[in-house]
């Protein structure tokens, strides 16, 4: 139950995961994880199909569970915005190969059209929830 405690979701400890909402979902996963306690938590693609405030939610929960316990968290992302909002450190892999590996505040413009290859344009923000 602290698990589940930790990501917000205590109440719904009797109800069938298919009865939960897709980031109910999630942070059950996050909580069954929690309960293994790890040392390092990889989450991939832990917002994919989720609304911005849950998203933000799901990340909130994976930032206290770093900050407050320790735990090395691992985020694979392609929400821009969340990776600046909620990142330390950034990875930046194009086709296979690191291309950006630092500290989130020296990520710019010209970074992300290395990993990407391309212009980030507003537009791409808006269609990944940014």
């Amino acid at each position: 139950m602290v698990a589940l405690e930790r990501v917000g979701i205590v109440e719904k400890a009797y109800v069938r995961a298919a009865d939960l909402s897709g980031g109910q979902q999630q942070r059950v996963g996050i909580a069954r994880a929690l309960a293994q306690e790890p040392s390092v938590m990889l989450a991939d693609e832990p917002v994919a199909a989720l609304d911005p405030v849950t998203s933000r939610q799901v990340m909130g929960d994976l930032q206290r569970i770093n900050r407050d316990l320790g735990i090395t968290t691992l985020i694979n992302l392609h929400f821009l915005d969340l990776a600046r909002e909620y990142g330390r450190r950034l990875v930046g892999l194009r086709e296979g190969e690191i291309v950006f590996d630092g500290d989130i505040d020296d990520v710019t413009d010209e970074t992300f059209r290395e990993i990407y290859g391309r212009a980030i344009t507003d537009d791409d923000l808006k269609a990944s929830g940014g």
